[in-house]
């Protein structure tokens, strides 16, 4: 059986414990996994110490040299990331190099990481007193990352970090993790130095390792809010600094003058699309008035029975099977959960089976309706193929759904009317805002972060936000004094005067 092991400098012990790695799409251990520990984690803590200081003496456009030749080796490679990753996740083929695709975009934006990190310098700000500022990497930067996204978050995270001049110790979700690798694979192969970017393996006991390590000063986690808000309090009660991004329950909402056929070609994608398996998928569809939603079911029942499931390497299929057996389970849990709770099944993924992979793990796309807010499983995150229809009495019902919700990571709002959007954008208390766009993560020189549960921690992912996360600010204050001992130069604090 295939192993999937470390990727530190120097050799790894033999593993104590591993996990199984599935093929989602015929239900066969393909893999296993080696799990680390804290004795692990210091090895590589050990390397990264060794090799990042001289990293961040490094100019910084020699340092983006390195970043430009990663993004030509991950270029290259693209459909051999794609295909290993839609072997392990599950997501088929095409979804994988958007996956892929999408990290590269932080990694061209770390590209330009000289202009990124040029500080503000004041001249005059007293007498003969000038004030600049610059950003130092803070040192060795850890990464925690979901199963759903195994190239772009990383990318995300390292990307920003080794760039400004830090090492990166990566913790990759163990149920995907050979992309990850491969990735520090080819950062070395791009000239980066041996152990500034290494891969560790685990579970908890590794996350709380990173955790309790007093040279890891920041961590970035993407994953489910309670494991968020652990690591996101552990981690400051540490003094460490922390991003921690969580769960979500995205809301689309559907004006009475929307396109309606534009609206479903859309719900279809992001509802649908990775098997719902995003944090930033449209699982709340929230039609504003009886007659919008009345139109819009009918328009989406033949959409969404369209809708073709099939392998990870099926051209064809829009969407491949979920990650593991005990996802599938919770999946199809949670439409149990719907139903017994008054949920109307219009179309019931339960039970589904791919003929020739009936031990895959596949749901098929489901659509409940009549769905209210004190149902369960409307507050939690289901993170399958299930799209939940809301109804909306009136605009300010549609602003309130998602603005009262716990998760607050993105939101959509399809209609023709600009003062509604505008409005809308402005009120709705909710991160990510979408006008006509379903899936609003935003480009790589901006930033990402969701509110309320769906985000711990003041400072977003990639952009400058992640240059200012991943670096600290020093400010220096300085004068040149003329001579003269008589005291008539002496230091005054400046003032406004």
């Amino acid at each position: 059986m295939r192993q999937v092991d470390h990727f530190i400098v120097g050799d790894s012990p033999a593993p104590v414990r591993k996990h199984q790695i599935w093929n989602p799409s015929t239900g066969e251990v393909q893999a296993e996994v080696a799990l680390g520990d804290a004795a692990l984690l210091q090895q590589a803590v050990d390397a990264a110490k060794k090799v990042q200081p001289a990293w961040a003496a490094t100019n910084p456009q020699k340092r983006a040299r390195v970043m430009f030749e990663f993004k030509r080796l991950v270029e290259a490679n693209k459909q051999e990331l794609a295909e290993l990753l839609s072997s392990e996740h599950g997501k088929v083929v095409e979804d994988a190099h958007g996956d892929v695709q999408r990290g590269l975009e932080v990694i061209e934006f770390a590209c330009g990481i000289p202009q990124a990190l040029k500080g503000e310098y004041t001249q005059g700000a007293g007498p003969g007193i000038d004030v600049y500022s610059m950003r130092q990497p803070l040192g060795i930067g850890a990464g925690i990352t979901p199963f759903n996204f195994p190239a772009m978050i990383p990318m995300w995270m390292f990307g920003m970090a080794i760039a400004a001049g830090n090492a990166f110790i990566l913790k990759p979700s163990e149920r995907d993790p050979s992309v990850p690798v491969r990735l520090a694979e080819l950062m070395l192969e791009a000239g980066a130095p041996e152990g500034l970017l290494q891969v560790v393996h685990g579970d908890k006991e590794m996350v709380d390792a990173i955790l309790d390590h007093p040279d890891i000063p920041a961590i970035s986690f993407v994953g489910s809010s309670d494991i968020a808000q652990y690591i996101y309090s552990c981690g400051a009660a540490n003094a460490k600094r922390v991003q921690a991004f969580g769960g979500a329950k995205n809301h689309g909402i559907v004006m009475p003058d929307a396109d309606l056929d534009q609206v479903v070609n859309d719900l279809a994608g992001a509802a649908f699309g990775s098997a719902g398996e995003r944090c930033m998928a449209l699982p709340v569809v929230v039609p504003v008035g009886e007659d919008t939603a009345n139109r819009l079911r009918e328009k989406l029942i033949p959409a969404i029975n369209a809708l073709r499931v099939g392998v990870s390497n099926d051209p064809d299929a829009h969407y491949g099977p979920v990650v593991t057996p005990e996802h599938k389970a919770r999946v199809e849990g949670w439409i149990d959960t719907a139903e017994k709770e008054g949920a109307e099944v219009v179309i019931d993924g339960r039970g589904f089976s791919l003929q020739g992979h009936e031990n895959g793990f596949f749901v098929g796309p489901t659509l409940l309706d009549r769905v209210t807010t004190d149902m369960d499983s409307y507050k939690e995150e289901i993170f399958g193929p299930v799209l939940q229809i809301v109804r909306a009495k009136d605009f300010e019902d549609a602003v309130r759904l998602p603005s009262e919700h716990q998760y607050g990571n993105g939101v959509a709002i399809f209609t023709r009317n600009g003062h509604a959007a505008r409005e809308f954008a402005s009120r709705v208390n909710v991160g990510m805002v979408g006008i006509n766009v379903p899936i609003p993560v935003p480009v790589s020189y901006h930033s990402f972060g969701g509110w309320k549960r769906s985000g711990f921690g003041d400072i977003d992912q990639y952009g400058m936000e992640g240059l200012k996360f991943w670096t600290k600010a020093k400010k220096v204050t300085q004068r040149w004094p003329d001579g003269g001992g008589d005291g008539s130069n002496a230091f005054v604090i400046p003032t406004m005067g």
